[in-house]
């Protein structure tokens, strides 16, 4: 006879990080839009349920697996929602990606005034 372990508790800490152990080059991330509605330049109210074509998603990441190397817990990164796996965990909807989904990565430690170009 085997008894029932409780689940791992998963609620996030108090910077949005989550407590999870992800596997090789994936990445946990929240989305930041969360599904609301846009504005356009011009002012026009923009309605979540409107389908625009490839338009790519801001998100914050949440956590990171051992062989990422390009984003930190708390980076906002871009990627493209068709390339996602949706995954809720105590009630918030989440996005696991792989590295190579991730087209740019936006956090402080990159923004020393240079413009990224190697020449």
């Amino acid at each position: 006879m085997t008894t029932l372990e409780s689940a791992p508790d998963i609620t996030p800490n108090a910077d949005g990080s989550v407590p999870i152990k992800l596997l090789h080059d994936r990445v946990l991330v929240r989305e930041d839009d969360g599904g609301r509605e846009r504005r356009s330049s011009g002012g026009i109210v923009i309605p979540a349920t409107a389908q625009m074509g490839r338009r790519l998603v801001w998100a914050t990441v949440v956590a990171v697996g051992p062989n990422v190397r390009s984003a930190e817990i708390g980076d906002h990164v871009l990627f493209e929602p068709e390339d996602r796996g949706l995954v809720e965990l105590q009630g918030t909807n989440y996005v696991l990606l792989r590295e190579r989904d991730i087209h740019a990565v936006a956090a402080s430690r990159h923004s020393d005034g240079g413009t990224g170009l190697y020449l």
